[in-house]
């Protein structure tokens, strides 16, 4: 059936009629086997609009990379109330994070699974992505450390690896909950917060785990 003539609009909304269409096709089956002629037919336009919007199916992908990992950041920014505790503003940056991927799961999946398999320059959207995100949770732990030690506190290199670790959990947790009918978006942050917060919490304290005695050469914790 051939795309429906739709009545005039501004080209913003036109546009994002276009992205929310293709997030859709492209979460389902990936750049290589989605086609610029999906898109037009569920917006219910002619193809060559969407040619003249967007260019090219990989200009049109890229778009959709870029806007949904900028919705993921900005709605982990906004969950997180400064001030707070550092165990609850973590909390809050998870539960905002798996709120997110719950509700936008075509939009995770482009982001999770589609991009970062489709080669460059696609990869390197989500890289900058993960950046970000993996440096807000470095600040947040550090904060929080400096806090509770009230000295310099942990190094930022190992913290920055403790976040990327977080970040790579909260993926993996984030395609399960989607994935598993009746995990919530407040169990799968709970999950993590469960997972995660007893080893920060004592990072927080000054307990690290160390490696055993008969091992000399193997470095501290957040060394």
């Amino acid at each position: 059936m051939g795309a429906v003539r739709t009545r005039r609009m501004p080209r913003a909304v036109r546009e994002r009629q276009m992205l929310d269409a293709a997030v859709q096709i492209f979460g389902w089956r990936g750049c290589t086997a989605a086609s610029m002629d999906e898109t037009a037919e569920l917006v219910g336009v002619f193809k060559p609009l969407v040619h003249l919007y967007l260019n090219s199916k990989e200009a049109l992908f890229t778009a959709c990379i870029r806007r949904e990992a900028a919705a993921l950041t900005e709605a982990v920014r906004a969950g997180v109330h400064p001030g707070v505790p550092a165990d609850r503003q973590l909390w809050e940056a998870l539960r905002a994070f798996f709120r997110h991927t719950a509700r936008h799961p075509e939009g995770w999946a482009v982001l999770h699974l589609q991009a970062r398999t489709h080669g460059e320059p696609f990869a390197a959207e989500i890289v900058a992505m993960r950046a970000e995100i993996v440096e807000f949770v470095t600040r947040l732990i550090l904060v929080a450390a400096r806090e509770a030690h009230h000295d310099p506190g942990p190094p930022e290199r190992a913290v920055a690896g403790l976040a990327e670790a977080l970040a790579g959990a909260a993926g993996s947790l984030a395609d399960w909950a989607n994935a598993t009918p009746g995990v919530s978006a407040r169990q799968a942050a709970a999950t993590l917060m469960n997972f995660a917060w007893a080893g920060l919490g004592d990072l927080m304290e000054d307990r690290p785990w160390t490696p055993p005695a008969d091992d000399p050469t193997a470095p501290t914790a957040l060394t």
